[in-house]
């Protein structure tokens, strides 16, 4: 299994000092380049008070030009507030740019506020997404197409330039119920999982897209994203690491995502009630049994690490550059 990092790019609570936080984003990811790590992602929100950066692409492209051989992803783009033919092109700009290191990871979004940014009904995301889905792959077809959708009407356009990587740049779609994981089936070239769930329901969605993706005549390519910290010992680890995390569950929870809707009021919401086959958190011996039982369960080939929240902005660039290291000697090289 291959290990990446997705980064967010905030600072909690008023977003005053994004350079810094831009300058140590791209440090950690030269680090992770030099630790073993096969790429890193980036996410992307609007209107978030904390400053959490918009544009993922352009932070890709600052770290494509800082790194040589790390991919470089998004994970994800809120692809129903995206003009296809734009993004596309932007894109293949990168996959030129970064010599063909480039993965577009693709969501339906869940902020009211992302959609008013951009003037979009949130109720006609769905379709919205999957048409764009389908106009970004024509786009990099190499041969003119037209559209004609609810959504989109497009004549006799052939994208140029052409991708560097053959067919086109991964398509990766997040999801977190099995509606969306049979959608990443049928129109996605992987599945990239919630962080915030458990192994068993990771599991049962991964099942879901496994069944979709066979059935389509596709070869299945689950990819997992956890929230996951590497310490000298437990106690470190739930001492940095704990009070980040929680601060983003207590957000989702206030948000309303499945993952958290069994726990009824906030107060029942402790690190020590969420973290067991939750999170993978400890001193390296113990994490690197956590992902190998992940691994083993969910077959994934891929799992991106999320080690710094946007809703607090930490753990620190000091203490994350710190894990990078841990993972990268006492993780990586014993997960092939």
């Amino acid at each position: 299994m291959k290990f990446g990092i997705y980064s967010s790019i905030a600072n909690p609570p008023r977003g005053e000092d994004l350079p810094r936080c831009v300058d140590e984003v791209i440090e950690e990811s030269r680090l992770a380049e030099q630790a073993g790590f096969d790429s890193c992602f980036f996410g992307e929100h609007h209107q978030d008070k904390d400053g959490f950066l918009p544009s993922p692409l352009i932070v890709c492209t600052a770290v494509a030009a800082s790194t040589t051989t790390l991919r470089v992803g998004t994970s994800v783009i809120l692809l129903p507030l995206h003009h296809p033919v734009r993004l596309a092109e932007d894109v293949v700009t990168l996959d030129i740019i970064s010599k063909g290191r480039v993965t577009l990871g693709v969501g339906l979004g869940y902020q009211d506020a992302d959609f008013r940014a951009f003037g979009v009904n949130m109720s006609d995301r769905v379709g919205l997404f999957e048409e764009k889905v389908e106009i970004l792959r024509r786009c990099w077809s190499g041969e003119e197409f037209s559209y004609n959708g609810k959504h989109h009407q497009i004549e006799n356009l052939r994208v140029r330039p052409d991708p560097v990587q053959t067919p086109h740049p991964p398509i990766w779609i997040g999801a977190s119920v099995p509606a969306s994981a049979r959608r990443a089936a049928n129109i996605g070239d992987a599945i990239v999982t919630t962080p915030s769930t458990t192994l068993d329901n990771t599991c049962r969605l991964i099942d879901s897209y496994r069944d979709a993706a066979v059935a389509a005549g596709k070869t299945p390519a689950p990819i997992i994203m956890r929230d996951a910290w590497v310490a000298g010992s437990r106690k470190e680890a739930e001492e940095v690491y704990g009070p980040e995390v929680m601060a983003a569950y207590r957000y989702y929870w206030q948000n309303g995502l499945p993952e958290f809707r069994s726990i009824q009021n906030e107060s029942e919401l402790t690190l020590e009630r969420v973290a067991k086959d939750r999170l993978i958190m400890g001193e390296p011996e113990e994490c690197l049994n956590e992902f190998q039982r992940w691994s083993e369960a969910t077959g994934a080939a891929s799992c991106l690490l999320r080690l710094r929240h946007a809703h607090s902005g930490g753990p620190s660039h000091a203490q994350i550059m710190k894990t990078i290291d841990l993972i990268g000697d006492r993780i990586i090289p014993y997960m092939d």
